[in-house]
């Protein structure tokens, strides 16, 4: 059920809210998060997509505030409310303000946020330099962000990085989760060798190279190098030298890695390009703080920029 409620206000919004879970259309109990997207005009039908998605693990109530192209004299609110088929298992409310209300998102969502539940807040594309003091950030125990879809990735990661606080985490981190699993299973096998170097290629731009290559750099105290192949799509290679030889963890085609070491025959895993939904149910799982992003954001990602070891392939 899709509910068009235009020039309304939040407080008009609220009320039909409870009047739907009234009359059995939408349950609110149970919800156990608000998320809140911050997000460009363009990307609001892109990030509900994802936000349905997610919402069938982690049931919530869903406030996308989108900036209108309206009248630049007029405070405007045109609101949309999803629930139901159109909805997952969430209740989702679009908030397209106009206006004086553009620059006060904060004011706009604060009354529709659940009570006594946790909040979430994610920029599906630009997100604020420091986002533990946005207005709407603040208001959050998790702020998301997704420097792959900004315009300028590595600046607005290492921005991040310069500005990091306890509950911020990005997208880029949650798609290097199974690498950083294959990895770690790797190394632990014998002969138990000191990683001497590391080299990770892929797409230009994609910030997961760089916090891989950061976490890797950090965890296993040795230099990181990154090679950007034009063409490429995410990480394609991993190697990790050692001693007596190295390890390759091979993707040539976004879908089966192929993992090889001296001396052992190869083995190929199944390791698909992670979607959007599926790093935003991810970063879902867990609000409490991640203490091993912030040390690769804070501690590696500048060890990776000390080597200077950046090339284009």
């Amino acid at each position: 059920m899709i509910i068009d409620m235009p020039k309304t206000t939040t407080t008009a919004v609220d009320k039909r809210l409870v009047d739907l879970r009234d009359e059995g259309g939408a349950v609110a109990l149970g919800r156990v998060l608000t998320l809140v997207v911050v997000a460009d005009e363009k990307d609001v039908e892109l990030a509900v997509e994802a936000a349905n998605d997610a919402s069938r693990e982690h049931p919530c109530r869903v406030l996308v505030v989108a900036a209108s192209d309206g009248p630049a004299d007029e405070a405007r609110l045109d609101a949309q409310i999803r629930v139901g088929s159109d909805a997952g298992a969430s209740e989702v409310v679009i908030l397209k303000t106009s206006g004086p209300l553009r620059e006060q998102p904060d004011a706009v969502v604060m009354p529709l946020l659940l009570p006594d539940a946790p909040i979430v807040v994610w920029w599906p594309r630009e997100a604020p330099e420091a986002p533990s003091k946005d207005p709407v950030g603040r208001m959050a125990q998790r702020r998301v962000t997704d420097s792959i879809m900004a315009g300028d990735p590595e600046g607005m990661i290492r921005t991040l990085a310069e500005n990091y606080a306890t509950g911020d985490t990005d997208l880029a981190w949650a798609r290097v989760t199974l690498w950083r699993g294959l990895i770690a299973a790797a190394v632990e096998q014998p002969p138990f060798e000191p990683v001497q170097s590391v080299t990770v290629e892929g797409e230009p731009g994609h910030t997961s190279l760089d916090l891989l290559a950061a976490w890797l750099s950090a965890r296993l105290r040795c230099p990181a190098r990154i090679v950007h192949h034009e063409g490429a799509t995410a990480i394609t290679r991993v190697t990790l030298e050692r001693r007596t030889g190295s390890i390759v963890l091979d993707r040539p085609d976004s879908r089966v890695v192929t993992i090889s070491e001296t001396g052992k025959p190869d083995r190929r895993i199944a390791l698909p390009v992670r979607k959007l939904n599926e790093a935003l149910i991810e970063e879902l799982r867990r609000l409490d703080p991640d203490e091993i992003y912030e040390e690769v954001l804070t501690k590696g990602l500048p060890l990776v920029d000390a080597e200077a070891q950046k090339v284009t392939a």
